[in-house]
């Protein structure tokens, strides 16, 4: 099946099997591999993307429902001038990794958090990120890392 999509700002058009997920169309026929793939069933959040502003689990959500939708993966928050996302910088300015593996997850949906609740409390923060697992850093950078990207993006929509 052919699917047309936004994609990371640009429109797109793939074909894929009506059974393949999201994430095996952004990594292995996109070559978008910032969307990791860990649990397969919704729990980790590794594989996060936002779906027209909303996170959404890519490693069980069919491609086929991106149809006509805008998706935005950790590739697309590069911004236009090549600078880093202020939450991808913080998360760097943090320390909020250590392998990695679950960090554009965790930033995707810090980003859709960020983006309906600009100033959210320490509490809120935690509870939104519930659905992302990390195996390393024990979240304590994490939480930090969305605080300063908060604080950071306020100041620049302050200009």
């Amino acid at each position: 099946m052919n699917l047309s999509f936004q994609l990371n700002g640009r429109v797109i058009g793939v074909d894929c099997e009506p059974a393949d997920t999201l994430a095996e169309v952004l990594r292995n026929t996109l070559n978008l591999n910032g969307t990791k793939v860990s649990c397969e069933v919704q729990v980790c959040g590794a594989c996060t993307v936002l779906v027209d502003g909303a996170p959404v689990s890519a490693c069980t959500y069919l491609a086929y429902e991106a149809r006509g939708k805008c998706v935005t993966t950790i590739e697309g928050l590069e911004r236009s001038d090549g600078t880093l996302h202020p939450l991808q910088q913080a998360f760097i300015g943090e320390f909020a990794f250590q392998c990695g593996y679950c960090t554009p997850g965790m930033i995707m949906s810090a980003k859709a958090l960020l983006d309906e609740n600009p100033k959210p409390t320490r509490d809120e923060i935690i509870h939104h990120m519930d659905g992302n697992i990390c195996r390393c850093t024990g979240y304590v950078p994490i939480v930090a890392a969305i605080q300063r990207a908060a604080e950071v993006i306020a100041k620049e929509s302050n200009k």
